[in-house]
């Protein structure tokens, strides 16, 4: 139960200081996957959420867990953008993304932390 409040409060943390854009600049976007994800309300409150938890987790592992991490989410990016605009396969693929994101969080920060 702990662990789940402490998940919502470093999720709406970072949802306050982010709630009106995607994490990147909507006025860049340059990809389909991109300008879909800044014209939909829905899929972009699932980027942020993504992003505010990788950022969690990249910030709470070791070094070579973060290059791993970071790699990962390369190969996850480049999957997501092949979903052109389609708002279906975005959003499995954001949901899908991030119960690996809420995993790694349980699995790696919460289990060592003195939570």
């Amino acid at each position: 139960m702990a662990t789940h409040l402490i998940v919502t409060l470093a999720v709406a943390a970072g949802l306050a200081t982010q709630a009106k854009a995607a994490s990147y600049d909507c006025t860049k976007s340059r990809l389909a996957t991109e300008k879909t994800i800044c014209a939909n309300r829905g899929l972009n409150d699932r980027d942020v959420k993504m992003a505010t938890t990788f950022n969690i987790i990249s910030h709470a592992v070791p070094m070579g867990g973060r290059d791993h991490l970071i790699d990962e989410q390369v190969i996850w990016l480049k999957q997501r953008n092949g979903c052109g605009n389609n708002v279906a396969c975005i959003a499995n693929a954001y949901q899908n993304r991030q119960k690996q994101l809420d995993q790694m969080l349980q699995d790696r920060v919460f289990s060592h932390g003195p939570f």
